[in-house]
This record gives structure tokens, sequence and C-alpha cells, in this order.
């Protein structure tokens, strides 16, 4: 979720694709409307918008979300593949409680499996094969994530990262700007391993807080059985 205005974009550009979204549905816009007001994490609307595109276009049926909140994105993943299945990861027993409130009222509670525990330690135990990972938890275990998610996920498997220009500062020339600041810090350096790992194709979006897309293109010998 953006911090602010005028972080990513410039205002006039984010006033100007803010007002091309749609109107959301009662229940969506009702969650945005309490995430704004109780400082929430929820992926911003525009972000929303892709992930529905993306699910909708590639159809998984073995979904993984990190960080749940109050379950804004594991509602868009269900509805956006009635065929699959949501797998969705925070350590806040409160939040995943009201989530699992919202995804009862949207009627895809019985899709949606909502885990309470640490991220890493899920991933870790989550069986294969994944078709498609939505990532949006603690920025300094973005890396980790992606480490365990990728032997599990299929080729042709979308991964997507939220928050990956983080304020806009990454992208500062001076990494004294940001110095201290672990999250920055960590997204700065996970942006260059996502782009160049072997194993993806990857590009990152000003869209919302920053978002990256990669798509799985080849499995590793070590993942099909080998060395042969």
């Amino acid at each position: 979720m953006k911090a602010g205005r005028g972080l990513i974009l410039q205002e006039e550009q984010e006033r100007y694709l803010e007002r091309l979204l749609p109107p959301r549905e009662p229940l969506l816009a009702e969650m945005e409307r309490v995430a704004a007001a109780e400082a929430i994490p929820v992926s911003d609307p525009e972000v929303g918008r892709l992930l529905d595109a993306l699910v909708r276009a590639r159809q998984p049926r073995s979904l993984v979300e990190v960080g749940t909140a109050i379950g804004y994105g594991a509602l868009i993943l269900a509805r956006a593949a009635p065929e699959g299945r949501v797998l969705s990861i925070d350590r806040d027993a409160d939040r995943l409680e009201r989530a699992r409130g919202y995804l009862e009222r949207a009627g895809v509670a019985e899709r949606v499996q909502l885990v309470e525990g640490e991220a890493l330690e899920v991933l870790a135990a989550l069986p294969p094969p994944v078709d498609f990972a939505y990532v949006d938890g603690d920025k300094t275990s973005y890396r980790r994530c992606l480490d365990l998610l990728l032997p599990k996920m299929s080729v042709g498997g979308l991964l997507v990262f939220d928050n990956l220009l983080w304020k806009g500062k990454v992208a500062r020339l001076s990494v004294e700007e940001t110095e201290g600041e672990e999250q920055a810090d960590a997204i700065r350096a996970f942006n260059t391993y996502l782009m160049i790992h072997p194993q993806l194709s990857a590009s990152i979006l000003p869209l919302g807080d920053g978002v990256g897309v990669a798509v799985k293109t080849r499995a590793l010998l070590s993942e099909l059985g080998g060395p042969f």
C-alpha cells in the first residue's frame, strides 16, 4: 500500500490513473475503508486489478499469498480463480479472523486456507506444485520467500511481489540516503536478485508502491531429480 502521494509517479499521474479505476464492489470498498482507517497494509486497488487480470489469464489451481492482513488480496485471488485454491499466510491471529469473516461474506471461504504462522516456516513445508504466488509480507524476507517458493513453482508459474519501490526510496542514487532503513536496503538487494535470476523472466512496474512480476521459465536439474 502506498505511503503517500507522488512517491512513485508524479502526483497528477497518480490521480489520473486512480480516476480510471472502476468503482469497487461494496465489500472490497468496505475493506479499503477499514484498512485506511486502521492503517492496515492491504494492496492498492490498482495492484488488486493487476492481480485479478494475471490470475484470470493464468487460471492457476494452486495459489499462495504471503501477508493476509484482512483478506483483501486473498479475496481478489479466490474470485479470479474459481477453480483454484488459495493458501494465505499471516502471523496475526486477529487479522486472520477478520479476513475469515470477509471471505465468508464473499462466499469464497471454502477455497481459501488461512494459515497462522511465520511465512518462511510455512513455505518450507509447502508441497508442490504452486502455480501463482503473491508476496506482500516482511520485506526483509522477500529473497528467502523467493528461494523457498521457486523450487515448488510450476514452469510458467507467476510470482508477484508488492512494494518493490518502497516509497521511492530504493531508487535514490545515494544508498546513504536510506542508510539504516532495513526494509529499503533489503528491497534494493532483492530487486537486483529478482531481475537477474536465471530461472525467471521478471519486470518491476511503477504501480502502487512498485510491483514485481516474474514468470518461472525453466526448472533446475535438482527439481527434476538430478543430477543425471
